[in-house]
């Protein structure tokens, strides 16, 4: 294979920042574009961070892959419109400017549950974001759609989130009766998951939580 170019918004997140340690410690990526409000707290030769507007996006890179990894909560946003343009706006705009830009494969960070037609709006909104990819022309398209994730949001400057701790704590004493897909999923195994599939993806492809939970490699 080639030396892949690739493209990633949303680096600063939980599973984000895992797409973009692994892509620069992989010996077949010769350049990743990193798409922020802010320049993430690292340099790499292989690393152009891009500081961009999601409202109002430039054109990008020629590039082999796109990751989209941007995700908020209604708490952290402050209202449900001001959600809806982190998780399916700017998603969106970087998707249809990457393909622009001559993108052929695709992956999504979504959500279990995700379904457009879903009466809780979290859900409704990741699966109205899943449909409008799946409608662009990309050759494959990897959605990923994982449980609760489980991380070290403190590191990454980000405000821990009480219902991923709860969710943590249940799975670790009760885990043994919660379905595969909804056990806490660590945000690496899903970086992994995709990373596994993007560069080969064809078509649509969902990536379930219990399956990335089972299919994660050993802890180094």
């Amino acid at each position: 294979m080639d030396r892949r170019t690739v493209i990633v918004a949303g680096a600063t997140g939980l599973v984000g920042h895992e797409i973009l340690q692994r892509l620069l410690a992989d010996p077949t990526v010769a350049a990743v574009h990193c798409l922020g409000r802010r320049r993430p707290p690292l340099q790499h030769p292989k690393l152009a961070a891009l500081v961009v507007d999601f409202k109002a996006l430039p054109g990008l890179p020629p590039a082999d892959e796109v990751y989209l990894a941007l995700g908020t909560t209604i708490k952290v946003a402050g209202s449900q419109a001001a959600f809806r343009a982190v998780d399916h706006d700017a998603n969106l705009a970087v998707a249809q400017a990457a393909r622009a830009a001559g993108v052929r494969k695709a992956g999504l960070v979504s959500a279990m549950g995700a379904d457009a037609r879903s009466k809780v709006f979290y859900s409704r909104v990741k699966g109205e974001l899943e449909d409008k990819l799946t409608q662009l022309p990309f050759e494959g398209l990897v959605i990923a759609r994982p449980s609760l994730l489980v991380g070290h949001r403190e590191a990454l400057g980000q405000p821990t989130r009480r219902g991923e701790e709860w969710g943590y704590a249940l799975g670790k004493a009760l885990g043994f009766l919660v379905p595969a897909n909804y056990r806490p999923i660590d945000a690496a195994a899903v970086a992994s998951a995709l990373l596994s599939a993007v560069p080969t993806a064809k078509g649509r492809q969902v990536l379930l939580s219990g399956a990335m939970q089972r299919d994660a490699p050993a802890p180094r």
